[in-house]
């Protein structure tokens, strides 16, 4: 009668055992980097969110007991396994597009992973040393912490604001935080439920505060979601047209196919004018500057007006400088027709846009010689784009995933639009995670929000974030939809990413005061 307590002690013991060791050496990297991939797999195109929640309770509960040194060491495999599998799409970039060598493809796009990683081991080893051993700091400190990394990416260098954990819960209960907080928000969200889990597992209970403000922030979420920060206006529904040429981006800049470019999206459009409000041409629609295209441009403009329609076409912009050599050249985005404005892009692409250090990378690979990939970035104060009555925000591409640009546009912009060449990520899941992207933008600021691209997924998105209509990928397709204006703003429209921000260093330096939980 006696046997069984005891032999359950025993494998609980044993149990404890297997799990310490999980956690040190090199599983405990194998674990990491799993975790890593995780966050991968929870956003598009997998959309397995849960793993989401799964990867921070894996990454809280490998922290628990390390040293600052094998923090750093976890951390930086967790990274790898993030960044290794989410930005797989860099490689095709390179290699299918760029012209590199497959090895030389695989080694920058790793070493550029590599790289990543280091904010990710940073990151762990100032959680394990100023953070997890306070009171509150494995819980809330632990998701201050994460959303602190987060938020530094999208500003270091340049920054690069991809794989956020909060994409991956536009169709959840927490996306109702997106239009408080944005998407860093939900971000905090989830590295807090998976810290409360890790919690419990690893001291066999959970406080009861940290449970209950873990069930505020979903009950919260799923209560915003019933909420409407903005209203639609009384003016009609605008009728959207996007014309998807599929274009090969190996043609596409080729001065034997410009002229036949052009006719592509002229005939294309030749039947939208008349009953389409708005016709949209993706980034770099126009393989040439418009000094050169404005004729062209001008018998489109004209066809237009004829029926009070727009277009808004993607287009490089030269514009000469008495006090430089060259001028500058801008990738660019104009409204023609019934509509005007003209938007340079502020936020460009390493590599693609411009060269960084190209007095010694010019000319040593083909890569570093693209076509278009000496662009200067425009103002940061710009005007928006007008297309009859409607005021439109401009993205064009990669400034889409920035969460803090949108801020500059509202409440101002009655719809935003972005613009992209998403040739460049080939067949990879580099155009779904974009995708994603900005359906939280348009969830973000309460705007309905324009997706054209030259080969896919264009789409038309909702002020809620979702798909109302989109494209399919890689063939030449006409996008036909009706977008609603809406008035008013949402708090991260007026308030932007900083509420949050604060709140999570506040968090940090207060838990600094506290006495350490452990010995």
């Amino acid at each position: 009668m006696q046997k069984g307590p005891a032999s359950s002690s025993h494998q609980n013991i044993s149990t404890g055992k297997l799990l310490d060791k999980l956690k040190t050496g090199w599983p405990n990297s194998a674990l990491a980097l799993v975790a890593g991939i995780f966050v991968t797999l929870s956003l598009a195109p997998f959309n397995i969110w849960p793993l989401g929640i799964v990867s921070l309770t894996l990454l809280a509960w490998l922290l628990n007991d390390l040293s600052r040194k094998h923090a750093a060491v976890c951390g930086y495999f967790y990274g790898l396994g993030l960044f290794g599998s989410g930005i797989s799409w860099v490689y095709v970039s390179i290699h299918v597009y760029g012209y590199a060598p497959a090895p030389l493809a695989a080694t920058l796009t790793i070493l550029f992973s590599a790289a990543l990683a280091l904010l990710s081991a940073f990151g762990a080893y100032c959680y394990v040393r100023w953070i997890r051993d306070k009171p509150g700091g494995t819980t809330v400190g632990f998701a201050a912490i994460f959303v602190l990394g987060e938020w530094l990416r999208s500003w270091l260098l340049t920054g690069f604001p991809w794989l956020y954990l909060g994409y991956g819960h536009i169709d959840t209960m927490l996306a109702g935080w997106a239009p408080l907080g944005g998407v860093w928000a939900i971000s905090f969200a989830i590295a807090y439920s998976g810290a409360i889990i890790a919690e419990a597992v690893n001291k066999k209970k959970i406080v009861n505060i940290s449970l209950g403000f873990g069930l505020i922030l979903w009950c919260g979420g799923a209560a915003l979601n019933q909420v409407d920060w903005v209203t639609p206006t009384d003016q009609p529904s605008i009728k959207v047209a996007m014309v998807q040429a599929n274009i090969s981006q190996h043609v596409k800049w080729s001065k034997d196919h410009y002229l036949s470019t052009l006719k592509t999206y002229r005939d294309s459009s030749q039947p939208l004018w008349s009953n389409h409000d708005i016709v949209i041409w993706p980034e770099g629609a126009i393989p040439g500057y418009y000094h050169n295209a404005k004729p062209f441009l001008d018998d489109i403009a004209k066809q237009a007006n004829l029926h009070n329609s727009t277009l808004i076409t993607g287009i490089p912009y030269y514009q000469a400088s008495a006090s430089m050599s060259r001028g500058r050249s801008y990738n660019s985005i104009m409204a023609v027709g019934n509509g005007s404005g003209i938007y340079h892009k502020q936020r460009l692409v390493p590599f693609g846009e411009y060269v960084p250090l190209e007095n010694f990378l010019r000319g040593l690979i083909q890569f570093f010689d693209l076509p278009m990939s000496a662009f200067s970035p425009g103002d940061k104060h710009q005007e928006t784009l007008q297309a009859g009555p409607v005021n439109i925000a401009p993205f064009i591409c990669y400034e889409v995933v920035y969460p803090e640009l949108i801020g500059q546009w509202l409440p101002r912009a009655d719809i935003l639009l972005t613009i992209s060449n998403d040739a460049w990520f080939g067949e990879s899941i580099g155009p779904l995670q974009h995708l994603q992207m900005a359906q939280m933008r348009a969830l973000e600021a309460g705007r309905y929000l324009l997706r054209s691209t030259g080969n896919g997924v264009s789409a038309i998105i909702d002020e809620r974030g979702h798909i109302t209509t989109q494209s399919q990928q890689f063939q030449a397709e006409i996008l036909s939809g009706k977008a609603t204006v809406f008035a008013g703003n949402t708090p991260f429209g007026v308030l932007g990413t900083w509420p949050l921000i604060i709140f999570c260093i506040i968090t940090c330096l207060t838990l600094q005061f506290a006495r350490n939980t452990k010995l």
